[in-house]
C-alpha cells in the first residue's frame, strides 16, 4: 500500500495538532483533512474518501457514535479507528458492533496508536490493552449484559436520554423523528425491564453506559 490518507476528527485543535505531528512522522501516513464535529466529518469523508477515519467519541452535536453509524451507512467499507478518553467497555462493545475496526484510549502510548492505525488499515482489529482488560473484566462480572439487549441505535438514544437531552434534541441530532425516539424510549425500558426514568438511570449507571463522574 502507498500513502495512507487519514481523516482526523477531534473537537480540540491542540489535540489534533498532537495527533497530526505524531502520525505525519510516519512516512506512509498523511493527514488529508481534519474535522471538529460529526457534521463536518461526514462532509469531509464524502469529499476525500480517506483510507482511514480516526474518530473521537466526545464531539459536539451529533457525537462520535452517531457519526460512526452515519459514515458506515454511507460507506459500509469505511475503516474507522475510535480514539477516545472513555475507558468504557460498554461503549467500546457498541462502537465495534457499529462497525469500527478499532478502539484505542487516549491514555495509550503513542506507539500503540501508530500500531493501531497500521492494524486497521491492514484489516486487523485494534483494541488497546486497557480496553481489552476492561471488556474482559466487564464480561466476567456481567455488568453490561443488559445493554447487550439493545441495538446500537437504542444504546445511543439511551446514552443521550440519561445525559439529560430531550427527545426533540435527540431527534434533531440523530436526524430521526421525535416519534422514532419516543418509540425507542419505550422499547429500551421494556428491554431493560424498568418502569421509571430513575430506574432507567440506575440501569444505565450499572451497565456503565454513563458513569457517575460524568455528572460531577
Amino acid at each position: 500500500m502507498g500513502l495512507i490518507n487519514i481523516l482526523l476528527v477531534d473537537d480540540h485543535a491542540i489535540v489534533r495538532e498532537g495527533y497530526r505531528s505524531l502520525l505525519n512522522k510516519q512516512p506512509s501516513l498523511n493527514i488529508i483533512a481534519e474535522a471538529e464535529s460529526g457534521e463536518d466529518a461526514y462532509v469531509l469523508y464524502r469529499q476525500h474518501k480517506p483510507d482511514l477515519l480516526i474518530l473521537d467519541l466526545s464531539l459536539p452535536g451529533k457525537g462520535g457514535l452517531a457519526t460512526l453509524i452515519q459514515i458506515r451507512q454511507l460507506d459500509p467499507k469505511a475503516k474507522v479507528l475510535v480514539f477516545s478518553m472513555h475507558q468504557n467497555p460498554s461503549m467500546a462493545k457498541k462502537v465495534i458492533e457499529a462497525g469500527a475496526k478499532g478502539y484505542i484510549t487516549k491514555s495509550s502510548a503513542p506507539a500503540e496508536l501508530v500500531q493501531a492505525v497500521m492494524d486497521v488499515v491492514n484489516g486487523r482489529l485494534a483494541i488497546s490493552e486497557d480496553i481489552a482488560r476492561a471488556i474482559a473484566m466487564d464480561s466476567l462480572h456481567g455488568k453490561s449484559a443488559i445493554v447487550n439487549k439493545l441495538s446500537t441505535r437504542e444504546y445511543e438514544i439511551l446514552r443521550m436520554l440519561v445525559e439529560g437531552k430531550t427527545k426533540a434534541d435527540i431527534a434533531e441530532t440523530l436526524s430521526i423523528s421525535v416519534k422514532t425516539v419516543s418509540n425507542a424510549y419505550y422499547i429500551i425500558k421494556s428491554k431493560l425491564e424498568v418502569k421509571t426514568d430513575l430506574e432507567l438511570m440506575h440501569a444505565a449507571l450499572q451497565a456503565r453506559v454513563v458513569s457517575v463522574s460524568d455528572y460531577l
